[in-house]
């Protein structure tokens, strides 16, 4: 099978690594991004003949077209508003397609493709990393076990081995992606219906065995789909984000004076966006790309019984894949490749929750050492 991998960032070179070294299927890879430079440097450090870098404007939708033809799948990791039209040319060019996603909205746009996509014989399948992604799919598998669930909790984190004030936290993916988790609002099911409730709320203790206290409140994009998979099947589901302890009360802060409202201001007679602003100061000054743990939690209720499955994952000190990169780009990864093999349930543009066969999925976590541990509690 032959691979394309869009966007040559932290993400793209882990999809790059993961085809290349986790893959033996993958016959040929192709890393592309506006940035050739970089591009060459992912196929560089990934050290094979199997892959290639190539430009590509991904705006440019005839450019993409023509580089989408021929190949399986196509892995998106490049910004999310760039999905709809990105879905639009795999389907013209009868290319299947998955993305790390993180916006409702466009998800949304991208599932109303899905006759095209079942018209062309493709798969579009959204939000395919690691929240939204991998914890929609582990949900499918808890709540299968049960012959009724009633509740299911997500917890998901990103974060620093050695964290530093003042937020204790590291950039691991797009500044942009970190900002709307943080002041979009996040869709859940309470009482049995869909409702929305504001992110940075909701604040819990949490614990995981070996680490300081932490904190899980209520950020966006992160249920995805699940809201409408579940609604009339559950009471209750929601999803919340993972930090140390103290995190969303100083970051909450600088969202209450502003700085990361979109809305143009004038300072010293320049117009200004806050957030963009705000977003490079927070590029500059956090650090980014030291050792990493991811912590992952799936909660499910019913029948009297509850289900716990944990993930804790951290820096590959060999391969030098981040926790954050293994627990984003290897499931898209994992995903393409079901695509492009043909091992998925059906076609069109779908949720990967109906798309995914849980047992094959978690099969090929555990081959990359990804491990998920269970405790009925």
């Amino acid at each position: 099978m032959k691979i394309l991998v869009l966007g040559a960032g932290r993400m793209g070179n882990g999809a790059a690594f993961d085809l290349i070294h986790n893959s033996p299927e993958a016959k040929a890879v192709t890393v592309a991004d506006f940035d050739l430079q970089k591009a060459e440097a992912v196929a560089a450090s990934v050290g094979t003949s199997r892959i290639e870098a190539r430009h590509i404007d991904a705006s440019n939708y005839t450019d993409v077209v023509d580089l989408f033809r021929g190949h399986d799948s196509v892995i998106s990791c490049v910004n999310y508003w760039y999905n709809v039209s990105l879905s639009k040319a795999a389907i013209e060019a009868g290319a299947n397609f998955c993305d790390l996603g993180g916006n409702n909205y466009i998800v949304d746009e991208q599932l109303a493709l899905d006759d095209e996509a079942k018209a062309a014989g493709v798969n579009i399948i959204p939000d395919c990393g690691l929240a939204p992604g991998m914890v929609s799919i582990l949900a499918m598998h808890a709540a299968a076990r049960f012959d009724s669930v009633d509740e299911i909790h997500i917890r998901v984190g990103g974060l620093p081995q050695d964290p530093q004030p003042p937020l204790n936290y590291q950039l691991v993916f797009s500044v942009e992606g970190l900002i709307n988790e943080y002041v979009e609002v996040a869709r859940v099911i309470r009482d049995g219906q869909i409702t929305e409730v504001p992110s940075m709320t909701e604040i819990e203790a949490l614990s995981f065995d070996g680490f300081p206290p932490l904190e899980a409140f209520q950020t966006s994009g992160g249920t995805s789909t699940l809201p409408d998979t579940f609604l009339g099947k559950i009471r209750e589901l929601d999803y919340k984000t993972i930090r140390y302890a103290g995190h969303c009360e100083k970051f909450k802060a600088m969202i209450d004076l502003g700085l990361c409202s979109s809305e143009e201001i004038v300072a010293d007679f320049v117009k200004v966006k806050p957030r963009k602003v705000f977003g490079e100061l927070l590029q500059q000054h956090l650090p980014a790309d030291g050792p990493d743990y991811v912590l992952v939690r799936v909660e499910c209720v019913g029948d009297g019984k509850r289900l716990r499955y944990d993930i804790v994952d951290k820096l590959d000190e060999v391969t030098r894949m981040s926790a954050m990169m293994r627990t984003t780009a290897f499931p898209a990864s994992i995903i393409a490749q079901l695509m492009a093999k043909g091992e998925v349930l059906s076609r069109g543009a779908t949720p990967q929750e109906k798309a995914i066969d849980p047992d094959k999925f978690i099969a090929e976590l555990a081959r990359r050492n990804i491990t998920v541990s269970e405790k009925w509690l």
